[in-house]
């Protein structure tokens, strides 16, 4: 099969104005995908046409001679030394504000045109016609022929964590732009929709992650609530199944089977809103959730969940403001090894504090009757306190541990893995160590009083986070030596 049927050539053309840029990107992706989404439809109909059908992802490029003379305490927009950099785009009309933003900065900074073209990377079929619901790509052998015979299918070559790893080494000498390739982008909004039964486009850029179901319903009563104020700024709530109001009196059908990780999306017009992602009980789903976000780039995400406290001190009820993780989830071990440290991000944990502060109306040493600042331990098996009890206890003890959980840890190094800022504010619902145990009718009390409070306070941080400018978020903390330019 020497035949390849792909749509015409562009040639890569240079922009020194970031809108245009993203404009050219936008118009070789849509012919690229229009491409194969209509020849899929045609070989659906007519059976194999005996050659491949292919078509390319568009490519960002830059190449520089010099060093680039920039601000800095900026830590992205910019590459590290003179030399080719390059990155393949899918949806670029779900990414036009971060890119216009990135491809800017590096005009900017470089003083040279970025220049815009396809690149040599397939589009897998199943990718292309993720967004044309009236598609469906039959599974393997539901047809007469072999599908991958004639279009390109996903590929792990690229698709693969490398790059955010630090273990990428490019083939061909060209340094990459953006943490993630093009495939590696569509693979987890594929993902996401499963996981989360709502569309990429409906994710706000500051994430709550929460282990319980309980938060949802406070959370959907706190969208109500801001939708009937005008002055909010929230235009819309989007529940799982992408049902969206934007009136607080609206009805929203429940789903007739949740997902995974249901979610929920409190809308503003710039993407600057909340989403909630209950990701349930254990590292997994915590992993799973953040490993496919990160794509998004969001601008922060924070677990606020229940924990075991381990103190005498601690009542049912508490907080505990994380800055330091006993990593034994072991989730991430072979993408981040146990020996790094994920260190408390100044901006994250200001912020939850001075939002504990607002909503509690406590102060200054007032406000350690209720909130510990301390060592989260996040362990995988959620039974742990049933086992002998010197291993576990010691090595609590030994890291200062003030509280347990089973995601925190996972999402604070995940966050650290994707430059995603991280953070961590638990309420304490049961004391093992002191037979204090999550009971029904302990949890009803406990859930009454303070899951209300504990949402608000989260949902507080992330618009004390909202008014803070990017290069201060996003900082140095969490850059590597040889960083990419895109944030």
């Amino acid at each position: 099969m020497s035949k390849i049927d792909t749509p015409e050539i562009f040639k890569t053309e240079s922009f020194t104005d970031a809108e245009a840029a993203v404009a050219r990107l936008e118009q070789l992706y849509a012919e690229a995908t229009d491409f194969l989404c209509d020849r899929f439809m045609e070989v659906m109909k007519k059976g194999n046409p005996g050659y491949r059908i292919r078509a390319f992802y568009p490519e960002i490029r830059l190449t520089t001679t010099s060093y680039a003379r920039v601000d800095s305490r900026l830590s992205f927009g910019h590459v590290a030394l003179p030399g080719t950099y390059s990155t393949t785009v899918t949806r670029p009309d779900l990414f036009r504000s971060y890119l216009t933003q990135q491809i800017g900065l590096l005009i900017k900074n470089h003083g040279q045109p970025v220049a815009i073209g396809p690149s040599h990377t397939p589009i897998p079929v199943h990718f292309a016609v993720a967004n044309r619901p009236e598609i469906t790509v039959p599974q393997d052998g539901a047809t007469d022929f072999t599908l991958r015979d004639v279009f390109d299918v996903p590929d792990l070559s690229t698709t693969h964590d490398d790059i955010v790893n630090g273990t990428y080494a490019a083939p061909d000498g060209i340094a990459p732009l953006a943490l993630f390739t093009a495939q590696r982008i569509d693979y987890s909004l594929a993902r996401l929709s499963h996981y989360t039964a709502t569309d990429a486009e409906h994710f706000q850029n500051h994430v709550l992650f929460t282990n319980y179901q309980f938060y949802v319903t406070e959370f959907e009563a706190f969208a109500r609530a801001q939708l009937a104020n005008p002055g909010s700024g929230y235009s819309s709530f989007v529940s799982t199944g992408n049902a969206e109001i934007t009136k607080p009196d609206e009805p929203l059908d429940a789903p007739l089977k949740l997902p995974q990780m249901p979610t929920y999306h409190l809308k503003r017009p710039d993407g600057s809103g909340i989403t909630l992602v209950n990701i349930g009980v254990g590292p997994s789903n915590a992993k799973t959730a953040t490993d496919h976000i990160a794509v998004l780039r969001p601008h922060a995400w924070l677990m606020v969940g229940h924990c075991a406290g381990l103190r005498n001190t601690q009542a049912l009820g508490d907080f505990v403001l994380g800055h330091g993780y006993l990593r034994e989830d072991h989730v991430l071990d072979d993408d981040l090894p146990v020996w790094v440290p994920i260190p408390a991000l100044a901006e994250i944990q200001t912020s939850l504090e001075q939002a504990v502060a607002e909503v509690t109306e406590l102060s200054g040493y007032e406000l350690k009757r209720i909130m510990r600042t301390g060592t989260v331990a996040t362990i995988d098996n959620r039974n742990w306190e049933l086992r002998d009890q010197s291993g576990p206890v010691q090595r609590l003890s030994q890291s200062r541990a003030i509280a347990l959980d089973m995601e925190s840890a996972t999402i604070a190094a995940n966050g650290y893995r994707f430059r995603v800022p991280y953070g961590t504010l638990l309420c304490v619902s049961d004391k093992p160590l002191h037979g204090e145990l999550k009971l029904p009718g302990m949890a009803s009390d406990f859930y009454t009083t303070q899951v209300s409070r504990h949402l608000n306070i989260g949902i507080r941080a992330m618009e004390i986070l909202r008014t803070m400018p990017l290069e201060r978020l996003h900082s140095r903390k969490l850059r590597s030596f040889d960083e990419t330019a895109f944030l």
